[in-house]
């Protein structure tokens, strides 16, 4: 199981504050959202080293295809929605950025929320339902 997520500045600037402002570890550990234990480390750590921020850098693998190649592939795909993830991985790499999987190019359309479905097939209207309906 990974790390937790860490604060922002601005969490850690109200521990930082509430803490002055007397207010105790748990009622601080509550407004923020987070652990008793957190709270006090942010604050030993601000009257320690009198700074709050993370050391921590991103983890993981770096992303193959960054936010500019994002909106370029976004783009490949409004040209034509009918396109196959094979053929959106062959005109993304023909561009000049680095050469990516098909995976990584399915991958990346579903985080971006861009996947294939299937319309709702639904009864045509006949002539009786049109007269009804304006009726």
């Amino acid at each position: 199981m990974g790390k937790a997520a860490d604060l922002s500045e601005f969490d850690r600037g109200q521990i930082v504050m509430a803490r002055r402002l007397g207010t105790s570890i748990t009622e601080t550990a509550r407004v923020v959202g987070c652990s008793r234990s957190v709270v006090v480390s942010i604050h030993a750590k601000c009257i320690n080293d009198g700074d709050t921020s993370s050391r921590r850098q991103g983890v993981g693998r770096p992303r193959v295809i960054k936010e500019k190649g994002r909106w370029r592939l976004s783009r490949l795909v409004k040209q034509n929605r009918r396109q196959t993830v094979a053929q959106l991985t062959a005109q993304y790499n023909a561009g000049p950025s680095a050469s990516v999987s098909e995976h990584t190019v399915q991958r990346t359309l579903f985080d971006m929320r861009l996947c294939s479905r299937r319309p709702t097939r639904v009864p045509l209207l006949i002539k009786r339902h049109r007269h009804l309906h304006l009726q």
